[in-house]
């Protein structure tokens, strides 16, 4: 079993009330959109880190993490990127890869838009963690931490934080 600590868009910013959220989970996933190195390496030092880059992200961030990372984490497989859409609304590059060999799992970021949905056509679990920093026009910052276990996404659990 793992537990997850996911977020996105921290346009480089990370809350330090997150440190608590994700303090019991084993790996932090950021799905883009991260801002500075700083925030990179801050999240590694609290934990391991997969990370993908953002739109917004500069050359810094993209030579230190991919745009899309496809991996299997305790028998589920993942799929991570940073724009990607959501069920009815894929990006068009993500859907052929969703169409191809569909995830168990499907995250991405961008809308700043908390979702957490099935996709019934595909089979798959879709999570936008929402923003958990402070550029854009949300006025909660959001993150998501859950279980992977034995081939089952288990406990979502979201946290909402206030524009400090």
């Amino acid at each position: 079993m793992k537990k997850i600590g996911l977020l996105s868009d921290t346009h480089s910013f990370f809350d330090p009330r997150l440190k608590d959220f994700f303090a019991n989970v084993d790996e932090i996933w950021h799905a883009g959109d991260i801002g500075s190195e700083q925030v990179l390496d801050n999240l590694q030092e609290l934990k391991p880190v997969r990370a993908v880059f953002g739109n917004t992200d500069d050359m810094a961030i993209r030579n230190r993490v991919n745009e899309t990372e496809r991996f299997v984490c305790e028998g589920v497989d993942v799929l991570l990127t940073h724009i990607g859409g959501y069920p009815g609304n894929y990006d068009y590059r993500i859907k052929q890869q969703i169409i191809a060999n569909p995830p168990k799992l499907f995250i991405c970021g961008h809308s700043h838009i908390l979702k957490i949905m099935n996709d019934k056509e595909f089979k798959l679990l879709h999570v936008n963690p929402g923003a958990a920093g402070k550029a854009g026009f949300h006025k909660v910052q959001t993150a998501v931490r859950f279980e992977l276990d034995n081939g089952e996404i288990k406990k979502m659990e979201v946290i909402e934080l206030k524009l400090s």
